[in-house]
Parts: C-alpha cells; structure tokens; sequence
C-alpha cells in the first residue's frame, strides 16, 4: 500500500531482487506522495492492530512482496489466510516465505479465464491487468496469467475479517468477483484506487462508489480516518491527493 518494505519484509525485497526498483520507485515520487504513503502504512498498521483477533482470516489481494500479509500472519496466526500474487517468482517467494498461507499464483478479475499481465520489471509495484501511468522508461514484460473471481475460490464457510486489495487500477473488477463475499460477510476492504491507474480500466470514482456505498451498504474513509466520504467528495479526494482507502460497512448483521 505504500512505497518501501519495512523490517522482514524488506528483507524478503532483497531476496527477490525488488529493493532497488523500490527504492527507485520512492525516488519518483513527490515528497508530498512519500511522506502521505508513510502515514497511510502508518494507519494501516494500527487499523490491522485493532481491527484482527488471534484467529482471524484475511485475504491478500495483490500481495507482492508480503508486506501487508506478514502482519496477517502475525496478527491472527490462527487464522486461515489466502493471498493472491500473479508474477511467478514473487508468488514462489511468497509461498516459501509463507508455508501456511494459501498462495495462488492467479490475478483476480470479475470474469475467470487467462489473461495478458503486464510485469513491470523495473518497477513491479506498478504491474497489473493493464497498462497504466509509469514514472519514467519502464521494462515491462508481458505474460499469460491465470484469472479468478475471488467469489469462486473461496468457500461458503470461509469468513473473511479484512481483504485488502492492491492491483494497479483493476480493484472494481476484483470487487465485482467478490459481490457474494462482501455481502454475505460484511467484511473490512482496504484498497487502491486513484487516478494514474482507474481509467486504464475504464473505471471512475463514481463506479466504486455505487458498488461499495450503494449496493453494498459500506462507508468510505480515507487512512486517516476522514469521512465517511460522500460521492462528490471521494471523487475529488481520489483524483486527487489520496489512493488509500478502507471500506466498512454501515450496518452489522
């Protein structure tokens, strides 16, 4: 969700051969963009502390280098959690480093099949479905990865505590894979979503909005814990200075 692994996790980077396009990634950015991804990451580490019982389960969406699924497994090591990393080395890295989690090696959409991926070598944070926005001359590889719509992995009695989605601009398609799972078990969705990425896909603000706010019967909050947010206000706030977001519902069952 932010620009730089942090403690074992970026061990893992290095491993894997990611530190230094991360890192040149960082140097991309605006410090306005760095130090709000370091407060985002900041809150997010609080929100998991709070948010994750021992035995919760939580899903990985775009898991790349594990750095949000390491605080999965250490939050709620009795919890039974799946990731989802489509580029095969980072997914081999993944389940090596992570021999308890379900890894699938699949990106997730809201129609299952094959697709192109677009890897972006040089810099992987930014690799995804479709082309997007890149920083700069980029190296990017094309290659055939497997497609699920996370409402056919996982199981009627799988209850999710939290699903974090990070996948470059394709996160309406991976929620619209996910409609059984968000309504039946009501759980917290942290997520990307700006601009630089969304419109590659066809996707505006307003269309996460109807499905989240509308359909779903979630509240928008950004990661400092602004909101609830209006539609008017999600949208400029997305094209804007924010890509993090959580999403919980406004009513328990």
């Amino acid at each position: 969700m932010g620009l730089l692994p942090l403690g074992p996790a970026r061990q893992a980077a290095e491993k894997i051969g990611l530190m230094p396009h991360l890192r040149r990634l960082r140097a991309a950015a605006s410090p306005a963009a760095v130090k709000q991804g370091r407060r985002d990451d900041e809150h997010l580490m609080m929100l998991l502390a709070w948010a994750l019982a021992a035995d919760s389960n939580c899903v990985d969406v775009g898991a790349s280098a594990g750095v949000v699924l390491e605080e999965f497994v250490r939050l709620a090591p009795q919890g039974r959690h799946v990731a989802f990393e489509p580029i095969p080395d980072a997914h081999a890295a993944l389940v090596a480093r992570f021999p308890g989690v379900e890894v699938h090696c699949a990106a997730l959409a809201d129609e299952p099949g094959s697709a192109s991926f677009h890897h972006v070598r040089s810099r992987p944070a930014y690799s995804g479905l479709r082309e997007r926005d890149y920083p700069g001359e980029v190296d990017v590889e094309l290659i055939t990865v497997d497609v699920h719509r996370l409402d056919d992995v996982l199981p009627e009695a799988y209850v999710p505590t939290l699903i974090k989605i990070d996948v470059e601009g394709g996160e309406l398609g991976v929620l619209r894979g996910a409609r059984r799972i968000l309504g039946q078990h009501r759980p917290l969705l942290v997520f990307e979503h700006g601009k630089g990425a969304r419109e590659h896909y066809g996707t505006s603000a307003d269309d996460i909005f109807t499905l989240l706010v509308d359909e779903l019967d979630m509240r928008l909050f950004d990661m400092d814990g602004g909101g609830p947010y209006d539609r008017l206000r999600f949208a400029t706030e997305s094209n804007g200075p924010r890509w993090n977001w959580l999403a919980a519902p406004a009513t328990r069952t």
